[in-house]
């Protein structure tokens, strides 16, 4: 008789965590974990250009990217923060970036496909006379390896001009 009172209550218990269940723990929300870890990251001159660490927070609603450069620029080493999620409601993913040089880039378009994270911002004042777009796509290449790309466009879309291509290599846990 206990161990059928002992398997009713852990039945019971199952279902109260099933329905319980994280609000952001459906698929869609994972599709991004690929750039979870520790990262270095490298120009396409092969030279050093910063350390990215990648982790999920907020009952994995959010994935954390804190940034800081390999080189200190006018006594600055420069460091941010991004906050990706996937936004249920339009379902798009999106991000946020914040730095230490006060600046900020928001991406409110997102989408993922082909083993790609692909964002857009919507268009910006890039100077007094023109308008501008910025895309950045970060693309699953192995395990231990992404490629981010930022680029510009000054004509609605029509042509791209690379801002950034980076190369990130997982470190090794050691």
């Amino acid at each position: 008789m206990k161990k059928f009172i002992l398997l009713i209550a852990v039945a019971c218990y199952a279902n109260i965590l099933q329905a319980q269940k994280l609000p952001c723990s459906n698929v869609v929300y994972r599709q991004f974990d690929f750039w979870i870890g520790e990262w270095e990251a490298f120009g396409i001159n092969g030279k050093k250009a910063g350390d990215s660490k990648i982790s999920v927070i907020l009952d994995s609603c959010i994935i954390l990217e804190e940034w800081t450069s390999a080189s200190v620029q006018s006594g600055l080493r420069y460091a941010g923060k991004s906050f990706n999620t996937y936004n249920a409601a339009t379902k798009q993913w999106q991000q946020t970036w914040v730095d230490n040089a006060g600046g900020t880039n928001e991406y409110l378009q997102g989408k993922f496909e082909n083993n790609q994270i692909i964002y857009s911002s919507t268009p910006f004042n890039f100077s007094k006379d023109t308008m501008a777009i910025r895309k950045m796509t970060f693309t699953n290449l192995s395990h231990n390896k992404l490629r981010q790309h930022g680029e510009i466009s000054k004509d609605n879309g029509v042509s791209w001009s690379t801002e950034y291509d980076l190369e990130y290599r997982r470190k090794e846990k050691g």
